[in-house]
């Protein structure tokens, strides 16, 4: 089915689902970490199912072409990613991407490699991309001093790169510090290429040493799998199985398995994947997506669809995004009588749908997360998304396997 040129997509109203397996997209964010450790070793690794997510395909086409200008278009990953590799590399490179990719901080993440010896010089507005690199030299420090509770990609683009450096690195995490199953999730994937490290109470320490190649098979995404979660929990009834998960993954979004609980979804992990069931809510009081803030959307939309006056926090970084996704969820909750409503600093509560429209037209603002995160309004009522094509940023399959799952697209357009 193809997305690409189309304005809107009609979904139709369907509250039950019988049995069916949905293939998830593999894990970008494995993806693109395995891509730059296999590029610092030169490509020496065996990598299998990669995500075919539009971001990690960028940075597979960017790693292969190698121009001397890196537009990343909006992956905002493979930019910060792209960033520190072609420091450590010592190349000539412009980082550019989409007019608000170049909207979105990146001065952290050149302050801390400017701090180790990149060159590294900015084209446009102070700490935000466009910028221009010109390699690194010599390293002229091995400590640096990141905060922690901007953005974790910062922070693993440093790790990644660390093994590279003649004295090393010791990253030094000030303040909270969010997301951080991701920054575990680096350094997991770079110990499973050999690498060695330290973590002690905020100070990160990666002696200089060599990757090693190795074979490495990329999981299911679980931030795709969120969708389901919140599909069944908003449906009357049916079950759903998610093919490729594991039951102790590093991705931080496998918190949904405990969220959802509470939100009327059984987790049964088998052979293969995971078997989502109805069950009764228990109600979700307060959730700290500071670890996991890919899922906030999922579950924002979750609860003011099943009555849940659930607090938020850990949402600060919502705002850098695709979008400021604190705006964009309170726009769309709105068309359909709901709210996300800032009761004091940070702190944010979900206000239900108490009347539910005959139909909801969903802006997505470039969001590829938005389209998704509101797909589950089908349970109660029929929904228009407009510019469908956003979810191949993540998860190209999307709209083929709702299909798949028996919801029906009564017109596109």
């Amino acid at each position: 089915m193809n997305t690409e040129t189309l304005e809107t997509i009609h979904l139709a109203q369907k509250s039950d689902f019988s049995a069916t397996h949905i293939p998830l997209p593999s894990s970008k964010s494995e993806s693109n970490r395995v891509l730059i450790i296999d590029a610092l070793t030169e490509g020496k690794n065996q990598l299998s199912n990669l995500a075919e997510a539009r971001d990690t395909q960028t940075m597979i086409s960017l790693l292969k072409k190698n121009p001397p200008l890196y537009d990343v278009l909006d992956a905002g990953t493979t930019m910060r990613f792209l960033t520190a590799y072609a420091a450590i590399t010592n190349q000539n490179k412009v980082m550019t991407g989409t007019p608000r990719m170049c909207e979105r901080p990146i001065g952290i993440l050149v302050d801390a490699l400017r701090t180790v010896g990149a060159e590294i010089h900015y084209l446009g507005v102070e700490g935000y991309p466009p910028m221009a690199i010109h390699g690194l030299k010599e390293q002229t420090s091995d400590k640096v001093k990141i905060r922690g509770d901007v953005s974790s990609q910062y922070i693993s683009a440093m790790l990644m790169i660390a093994p590279l450096l003649p004295k090393g690195l010791e990253i030094e995490l000030e303040g909270k510090v969010g997301s951080r199953s991701y920054i575990e999730m680096t350094l997991d994937t770079m110990s499973q290429f050999g690498v060695n490290y330290t973590w002690t109470d905020n100070k990160i320490s990666v002696p200089n040493q060599a990757y090693q190649s190795t074979t490495f098979a990329v999981e299911s995404d679980w931030s795709g799998a969120g969708y389901w979660f919140s599909l069944l929990a908003c449906a009357d009834s049916g079950e759903l199985f998610l093919d490729g998960l594991k039951e102790n993954s590093l991705q931080g979004d496998a918190a949904v398995v405990e969220i959802m609980g509470q939100l009327g979804v059984k987790s049964t992990f088998q052979n293969g994947g995971v078997l989502l069931q109805k069950k009764e809510v228990t109600g979700l009081e307060t959730w700290d997506f500071t670890h996991c803030p890919d899922l906030a959307q999922t579950i924002a939309v979750t609860c003011a669809i099943l009555g849940q006056n659930a607090t938020f926090t850990g949402l600060e970084s919502l705002k850098i995004k695709e979008t400021d996704r604190i705006y964009a969820l309170q726009q769309e909750l709105a068309k359909f009588n709901a709210d996300l409503k800032e009761i004091k600093p940070e702190v944010y509560q979900v206000i239900p749908s108490v009347t539910m429209p005959a139909d909801v037209k969903i802006h997505t603002y470039d969001d590829h997360r938005m389209a998704m995160a509101f797909m589950p309004l089908i349970t109660k009522t029929r929904v228009s998304i407009e510019d469908p094509s956003v979810v191949n940023k993540s998860y190209p399959s999307f709209w083929k396997h709702c299909q798949l799952a028996g919801i029906s697209i009564l017109s596109q357009s």
